[in-house]
C-alpha cells in the first residue's frame, strides 16, 4: 500500500468532532423574520415549552401513581399530602395541560388566519392537525387516571362512544376497554397510551414538524 494510500485510510479512520456549539450557534442565530415578531407567531413555541413541562411533571408523577382501580385514587392522594411538592408538582401538570391545549388550538387558528396551511406547507398543515388531535388525546386520557368518580365515568363515556362507531364499534369497544367493562385492564391500557405511545408519536410528529418549518422558513405575513 503506498504511503498516499495509507494516508487516506488513517484519515478515514480517526474519529471526527462533533461542533455541538456551532451547532447550537447556528441554530440561536438563525434569523426569524420581522413579521414573526408578532406574539401571535408564539404559539406553537409556547405550546411546545409547556410540553416539555408535561414531560418532566409527568415523569415525577409516574414514579408514584399506581394504575389500578383500587390504588390510583390512593395514590393521587399520596401525592397530594405525602410527596413533597406533590399537590404543586400535580397542580402544574394540570395546568399546563390545558394551557398546552389552549396554545395549540391558538396557533392553529394563527395557521388558518395567516394562510400558512397553503402550499407548499400543507403536509406541514396535516401534522399539525394531527399534533391537534394528539393533544386532545392526552387531555382525555390523563382526565381519567385518577380513577375518582369524574375519571370512571369519563372512562365509561369514552369507551362507549368508540362503541358507537359503525360497523367496528363493538371492536373497539373491547379494545378500550380490554374487555367487557372498565377494570384495571382498563386503567392500565389508558396509562400506557399516556405515558408512552402518545408521546413517543408526538415527539416524531414534533420532530417532522420542526424540520419541515426549517427547511421551508416560516410563513409569511397576511
Amino acid at each position: 500500500m503506498s504511503w498516499c494510500k495509507r494516508r487516506l485510510f488513517s484519515v478515514a479512520l480517526e474519529p471526527k468532532e462533533v461542533e455541538v456549539k456551532d451547532m447550537l450557534k447556528e441554530i440561536a442565530e438563525h434569523p426569524v423574520p420581522k413579521h414573526a415578531r408578532n406574539f401571535i407567531f408564539c404559539f406553537g413555541g409556547i405550546a411546545f415549552l409547556l410540553f416539555l413541562v408535561q414531560v418532566v411533571t409527568g415523569i415525577v408523577l409516574a414514579f408514584y401513581y399506581s394504575p389500578t382501580m383500587e390504588g390510583a385514587y390512593q395514590s393521587v392522594m399520596f401525592i397530594n399530602n405525602e410527596v413533597f411538592m406533590g399537590k404543586a408538582l400535580r397542580s402544574v401538570h394540570n395546568i399546563a395541560a390545558n394551557l398546552m391545549l389552549i396554545m395549540v388550538v391558538l396557533h392553529f387558528l394563527r395557521v388558518v388566519f395567516t394562510g400558512a396551511y397553503k402550499p407548499p406547507r400543507q403536509f406541514n398543515w396535516v401534522i399539525g392537525v394531527l399534533l391537534l388531535l394528539l393533544v386532545i388525546m392526552f387531555c382525555f386520557t390523563g382526565y381519567l387516571l385518577p380513577m375518582d368518580q369524574v375519571g370512571y365515568w369519563a372512562a365509561i363515556i369514552g369507551t362507549k362512544i368508540l362503541g358507537s362507531i359503525p360497523i367496528v364499534g363493538d371492536q373497539l369497544l373491547l379494545l378500550g376497554q380490554a374487555g367487557s367493562k372498565v377494570t384495571d385492564y382498563t386503567l392500565i391500557r389508558f396509562f400506557i397510551i399516556h405515558i408512552v405511545i402518545l408521546p413517543v408519536i408526538t415527539i416524531g410528529f414534533l420532530i417532522a414538524h420542526f424540520l419541515m418549518i426549517r427547511k421551508q422558513g416560516i410563513s409569511g405575513p397576511l
